[in-house]
This record gives structure tokens, C-alpha cells and sequence, in this order.
């Protein structure tokens, strides 16, 4: 069996290059790759595109690495509370493609079953679909819409084994589980790192064939984006 353990972020994303693609597993705040963002941080690479449901937060996730400049197109769904994002696309700094959320998600699906597109409803008749190739299948419109094509996907699990078996919590699971199966090289952080056979395999979400590097995460923030209180 192959050990796949990195000791660190650090090894992990070691050779992202500058111009790579990277899918960037996470839902709002939830499960997002903390380590290995610090660690993209610290090395400085420029001109990303960053595929992610969301663009972090000013200081938090993806946010960390708009503020350095580092990322030169996102491509994501919800975009809404980054204001540092919205200065550099109102200023032209930034590309940005905004696609339907379940879009997304099916063309990390895509990607991951070695598909090279996917027929959707959705986007007809918006923005979203100028340029892009239309088909009429039983009366209704769909939009040929393109598998993702990433350098690397980097995702955060809860628990995982050194073969690369992966165990998400909750709402993680969201797009951690779709790009982790979608990336040429797909490196996992996690919060517990275990010896094969530890896990239950009833309750792994995504086998280790599709993870490549795996290491165990420290100092997770797991903050909360929106956090409403009875007075």
C-alpha cells in the first residue's frame, strides 16, 4: 500500500507554480484548507485561478490570498463578502466567472468521472450561456457546459488514513468531496491522520485512489461566517 503522508503544507504544495489552476475545496467558511492557504501564502505564488464555491472572506481562506494578489481569475458562485474581491474586480484586477452553484459542483463531478462535459438547464437564456454551445434534448434547452481542468485540488477532511481515505464532517463535505475527486494531483489536510485499516470504511466519503498527498493539519480557526444570537 502507498503511503501518501506529507509531513507538511509546506511539502505538500510545494511545486504549485506560478499560472497553475487549483480547485479549492470549502462551503462559506466551512472546511476550508487553512493550512495549505497559509502555506500558498508564504510562498508567493502569483497569476492562480482559484476554482471555489466562495472567495474566502478580507482575512480568512482564498481572502488571504486575494489580498496578496496572488490570484489573477476566480472562478466561483458566491462571491458576496469579500471586499477586497469587489475592489479588484470593479478596478479590472481580477477575472471573474460566476456560474450556477450546482453547475460547480457537476463540472468538478465531470472532471472526477473522466467525463469532458456535462448538458444543463441551467444558465439558458443569461449571461451565463453567451458563447457557450446549446442543445435541444426532448423540447427543452441545455447548456454544454465544460469539465474543470485543475493542476491540483486541495481539500480539508476531518479524518483520513495515509493511503488517502478521507472522512468529512458535515457541511464540509459540500465541494471537498466533488473536487478531491476532480484534481490531476489531489492534496488533503487533515484534522486527525490514522494508519490504514483505522477507519471505517462504511464511513469514508472519498477513497484514496483519488487523493494523491495527505498530511495532518494543525491551528484550525473553523470560523463562522455569519453567526446569529438570541439577545
Amino acid at each position: 500500500m502507498i503511503n501518501k503522508k506529507f509531513a507538511s503544507a509546506e511539502e505538500a504544495i510545494a511545486d504549485i507554480q506560478d499560472g497553475d489552476t487549483l480547485l479549492m475545496g470549502g462551503f462559506g467558511l466551512c472546511g476550508i484548507p487553512e493550512n495549505c492557504i497559509e502555506a500558498l501564502v508564504k510562498k508567493g505564488v502569483k497569476n492562480l485561478t482559484c476554482i471555489s464555491n466562495n472567495a474566502g472572506v478580507d482575512n480568512f481562506g482564498i481572502g488571504l490570498m486575494l489580498h496578496q494578489k496572488q490570484v489573477k481569475k476566480m472562478i466561483s458562485s458566491y462571491v458576496g463578502e469579500n471586499a477586497e474581491f469587489e475592489r479588484q474586480l470593479l478596478s479590472g484586477e481580477l477575472d471573474v466567472e460566476l456560474i450556477p452553484q450546482g453547475t460547480l459542483a457537476f463540472r468538478c463531478m465531470a472532471a472526477g468521472y473522466g467525463m469532458p462535459a456535462i448538458f444543463t438547464p441551467a444558465g439558458i437564456g443569461t449571461e451565463v450561456a453567451f458563447g457557450k454551445e446549446i442543445r435541444n434534448f426532448n423540447g427543452k434547452d441545455y447548456l454544454l457546459e465544460q469539465a474543470f481542468e485543475s493542476n491540483f485540488a486541495i481539500v480539508k477532511a476531518w479524518k483520513g488514513d495515509t493511503a488517502g481515505n478521507l472522512i468529512f464532517k458535515a457541511t464540509s463535505r459540500n465541494f471537498n468531496t466533488v473536487m478531491a475527486m476532480a484534481g490531476k494531483i489531489t492534496i488533503a489536510e487533515v484534522e486527525e491522520l490514522v494508519e490504514p485499516g483505522e477507519l471505517d470504511p462504511n464511513q469514508i466519503h472519498t477513497p484514496g485512489v483519488y487523493v494523491h498527498r495527505i498530511f495532518q493539519g494543525s491551528h484550525y480557526e473553523k470560523r463562522i461566517e455569519k453567526k446569529t444570537i438570541r439577545e
